[in-house]
């Protein structure tokens, strides 16, 4: 069987439970590298790390900095001609750096107070370009976000001052000429609007963690350049995998949103679960199991197996080739070519002998 090639378009890894406190209460030590680890082995190709404020878009950035595979092989000048377009006259060995962890910069619906509790909204706003125009020259931004609308928690802000800085938050992505993360919860006509006034400002996007209804479905789906991310919080009920089903797969992204997010036993979804992993209570921790109730992005494979299983796709390879693309197709456009994808075959198959 082809070993499976995802894309986690949403990890919170700046959450503290990744190192090991919940509520405020430390249980364990960090253990990234470890939820990493079982990531990559369970077909992870590329994780992006999500920033919903300034400091936590730094954060983010620092975490996706940390990461590097280093493959070394020994190719021959047509294979580096194809891969770099640099021609070697020898055979040689070189040094492959091949990144996984990613990051977007923006600010979430929720946190959009802090534009103007910052004193200076426009000086905060130059602070998140500078962030990304800094994280684009790393190669390690690859979206403007968490930005959006969340009309289910206006008790942490209020609508207009949403709305206010989600369209101020296209300047990025105009200026940039980045795609968006974009968030939308039980708001979708005024999210709707505002991408219309906007949508020649933005390349692409995705809509993540998608729980909302048919009708706001098809609302999104009307717009060319968006994507649906689903996890485990879109598929807790048979009406949500209704809405599911019908979300093309060419528009579709999967995700976990971890840490949270998780397919619980009560969800409609699983059922269709097929991969389990070994787990243990937080007060237990051990390295080699996930922490039971905190998700991580091996469980991104849940996903794809509830998603094959809502609408009755048995090659789930090629399910997730096609999710793959579409990810690339707005997150990482310079691997739509049949040489990048020969190179990261290569890097899997070097990994595997390293």
């Amino acid at each position: 069987m082809a070993t499976l090639r995802m894309i986690d378009i949403a990890v919170n890894f700046t959450d503290g439970m990744f190192k090991g406190i919940y509520h405020g209460k430390q249980y364990h030590a960090a253990d990234l590298a470890a939820v990493l680890s079982r990531a990559w082995s369970a077909g992870v190709q590329r994780i992006i790390v999500t920033g919903g404020s300034l400091e936590e878009s730094r954060e983010a950035l620092k975490i996706a900095e940390t990461d590097g595979l280093f493959c070394f092989c020994c190719l021959n000048s047509v294979e580096l001609l194809i891969c770099f377009q640099t021609l070697f006259l020898l055979v040689q060995p070189v040094v492959l750096l091949v990144g996984r962890l990613f990051c977007t910069v923006g600010v979430h619906p929720t946190r959009c107070k802090e534009f103007e509790e910052s004193g200076d909204p426009e000086t905060y706003f130059q602070a998140l370009l500078s962030l990304t125009k800094e994280g684009i020259e790393k190669g390690k931004v690859v979206a403007v976000g968490e930005c959006g609308l969340d009309y289910d928690r206006l008790h942490f802000c209020p609508a207009d001052i949403q709305k206010k800085y989600f369209e101020k938050q296209f300047e990025l992505a105009h200026t940039t000429k980045l795609p968006m993360f974009l968030h939308m919860r039980a708001a979708a006509e005024d999210f709707c609007d505002i991408v219309e006034r906007n949508k020649q400002r933005f390349c692409a996007g995705v809509v993540h963690s998608f729980t909302d209804s048919a009708e706001d479905r098809d609302k999104l789906l009307s717009f060319s350049n968006l994507y649906i991310g689903i996890n485990g919080c879109s598929l807790k009920t048979a009406e949500n995998l209704d809405v599911v089903r019908g979300i093309p797969i060419e528009r579709l992204m999967i995700e976990t949103d971890s840490p949270y997010c998780e397919i619980k036993n009560t969800h409609a979804g699983i059922k269709l679960v097929k991969s389990v992993w070994a787990s243990k209570k937080k007060e237990k921790h051990d390295e080699q199991c996930i922490v039971k109730g905190r998700n991580e992005p091996c469980l991104v494979r849940q996903v794809l197996e509830v998603l094959a299983g809502c609408k009755g796709i048995m090659d789930i390879n090629q399910l997730s080739e096609t999710l793959y693309h579409n990810t690339c197709r707005v997150f990482f456009p310079q691997d739509l070519d049949s040489a990048a994808d020969a190179l990261l075959a290569g890097s899997r198959d070097l990994e595997e002998k390293i």
